[in-house]
């Protein structure tokens, strides 16, 4: 008998449906394989074989023939492994309603024992799933409540090969997973286990970070060790606009094909925070590999990279991000196949202004040689340099700031609000204009329109340009910068404590920084 069973493979963060045909037929016990499949699928076959022994279930003393289509499409992990057993089963008569069973697509790892283990990439292919018109999935429990979020599809989770025979053969009921993606997702926006109220002191960074968060734009902290790079870097996240349901659903997609929800996990409601060790390769950073896999600058789409010690990477890892900075994209190109993983996130990173971590500090001395602070700040290259908007110096807070008990410091979601109010003003200006959502995405011939200054701002400009010896690069970042501070003042023209206020923050950009 033939039956056609429907299983999805994932690629990039898209879901294509694979036919599973499955033939018994004939005698003698044989079976095999076909339709580029790789060495897990291949493997499947003892898995099922003995799942079935320990499960009651009759391994066909026929003919076996499975066809995994469509066959130029390289077929890859466990998760087959249900979709195939559930062909046999119906093939060789042990499911008796044969039409029901290509009603849904079933995925699912087989354990020995029978039990379901879980699978990545469980919300792309429930959404392909709903398009193409199924009436529902079958998958782990572990997964079902992540699927669940796609309307019109019917989601059953299971636990074990006996729950999916009894389904479909009418003696057992599977309960359907039901969610409600809007409320999960309005009531876990808000809830931040960190607070910007924990910083004692650096107000000063504080703003900076306002006016990161306020207009996108990438910021680097220089500091010495101990000033609240660190702490003030992953607080981040809690001032930035709530993600929309929109945003969530591609972010989790994203987390869904690289396995990193865990185990009934709905929508990702908080903006992602990724901090890499500086000792990670480049691929791991942009994503690839032999399976392509999401990099952490995907991960971090719609949401934070944190760079900590950002001279101590690589300079080719630091490099590849030169062009996803860019494009808010990356693609990932191999011989038979390119994927495209989305990657428009914020970079923060955080670096010591030498070795040993003293230049220019307040009460310390700094034992670094003649040239090695130079040397040391040319691990991070100009055109890299050239995508980060703002640069701040962090200063150690005094005993007398962390001991304070009269300061009120400032909650996150206060200045949320600010950031809130700046970036609906940046939604409405570039409602028209595509690929533009806030103001650090302006492109060169943007800014001379959006960011207009007075003569007496263009000679303030000019003078601090000279005098700072700001190098040309800094001209439209200022630019940029100060239009977000005009912004987070509700002020439709760029003034001119708005352009002093962003020329502060170039401190890398000025010649002779490091002596």
């Amino acid at each position: 008998m033939l039956v056609k069973t429907f299983g999805s493979a994932v690629y990039g963060v898209n879901a294509y449906t694979i036919t599973v045909e499955v033939n018994v037929s004939g005698d003698g016990a044989s079976y095999a394989l076909v339709g580029l499949p790789d060495n897990a699928v291949k493997e499947s076959w003892l898995r099922i074989a003995t799942a079935f022994k320990n499960n009651d279930l009759s391994v066909p003393r026929k003919k076996v023939v499975v066809n995994m289509a469509p066959a130029d499409i390289k077929k890859e992990g466990s998760a087959y492994d249900l979709t195939i057993a559930t062909g046999i089963l119906a093939a060789s008569g042990q499911i008796e309603s044969e039409m029901s069973v290509s009603e849904y697509i079933i995925m699912g790892e087989l354990s020995l024992d029978g039990s379901i283990l879980p699978i990545k990439g469980a919300l792309p292919i429930a959404i392909q799933a709903q398009k193409e018109g199924f009436k529902g999935f079958i998958l782990p429990l572990q997964n079902a409540k992540e699927a669940a979020i796609v309307k019109g599809l019917e989601v059953y989770g299971v636990e074990n090969i006996t729950d999916v025979v009894g389904f479909f053969n009418g003696f057992h009921k599977l309960e359907q997973i039901i969610v409600d993606p809007r409320a999960d997702f309005a009531n876990a926006i808000s809830e931040f286990d960190l607070d910007f109220s924990d910083v004692q002191g650096q107000e000063n960074i504080k703003r900076a970070m306002e006016i990161a968060a306020a207009g996108g734009h990438n910021i680097i902290l220089i500091g010495p060790p101990g000033a609240g790079k660190t702490m003030l870097a992953k607080r981040l996240p809690t001032i930035l606009p709530p993600m929309t349901l929109h945003e969530a659903l591609e972010t989790t997609k994203i987390h869904s094909v690289a396995g990193k929800l865990g185990d009934n996990s709905g929508l990702v409601a908080h903006r992602p925070f990724r901090s890499p060790h500086h000792t990670i390769s480049d691929v791991a950073l942009v994503g690839g590999g032999g399976v392509p896999q999401p990099g952490e600058i995907s991960l971090a789409h719609n949401g934070v990279l944190f760079l900590d010690e950002l001279p101590e990477f690589k300079r080719t890892v630091l490099e590849v991000m030169r062009q996803p900075l860019e494009d808010r994209k990356v693609n990932i190109s191999r011989a038979k196949f390119s994927v495209d993983y989305p990657a428009s996130f914020m970079l923060v990173a955080s670096m010591n202004p030498c070795p040993c971590g003293y230049f220019n500090h307040p009460e310390k001395d700094c034992v670094c040689g003649p040239g090695i602070v130079q040397k040391y700040l040319s691990k991070i290259s100009g055109p890299l340099l050239d995508r980060i908007d703002i640069h701040i110096e962090v200063t150690p807070v005094s005993f007398e700031e962390l001991a304070s008990r009269k300061r009120t410091n400032e909650k996150s979601e206060v200045v949320r609000e600010r950031v809130q109010k700046a970036r609906d003003i940046q939604s409405e200006r570039y409602s028209g204009k595509n690929g533009v959502y806030n103001n650090a995405q302006m492109a060169s011939n943007q800014v001379k329109d959006i960011c207009q200054i007075s003569e007496a701002g263009t000679q303030l400009l000019k003078t601090a340009m000279a005098k700072l010896n700001l190098s040309a690069r800094a001209y439209d970042r200022i630019l940029k910068v100060s239009r977000t501070i005009a912004d987070l003042a509700q002020s439709e023209k760029i003034k001119i404590e708005h352009l002093a206020e962003a020329i502060q923050y170039r401190s890398l950009d000025r010649e002779n920084w490091a002596g």
